[in-house]
């Protein structure tokens, strides 16, 4: 009998927690991962290279200017800032 209590009172509990979420979903603080409104993006991650534990290169689209952008743990700096046309991924550089 006290193991009915114990899995009635979990059960409770998380249903309280689900209702919670679904209300809070329906008035728009909580939303799902990876869901995204409908509409335009204007910034758009292109790509993404590690240089080591702590520093990447990140190239930004915003509108049709794309941003070499290098993280670092002291913060972001502004690299390189080109015309999106200008970038051409079929033309790759061989050395």
């Amino acid at each position: 009998m006290e193991l009915i209590n114990q899995v009635a009172a979990v059960a409770a509990v998380l249903g309280a927690l689900g209702a919670m979420v679904w209300w809070l979903r329906r008035r728009g603080p909580i939303e799902r991962p990876g869901f995204r409104k409908s509409g335009g993006r204007r910034l758009e991650n292109l790509e993404r290279l590690p240089l080591g534990p702590h520093q990447t290169l990140h190239l930004v689209r915003i509108g049709s200017r794309a941003l070499l952008l290098a993280a670092t743990p002291s913060g972001c700096s502004l690299l390189d800032s080109v015309d999106v046309r200008s970038l051409n991924p079929s033309a790759e550089v061989i050395e």
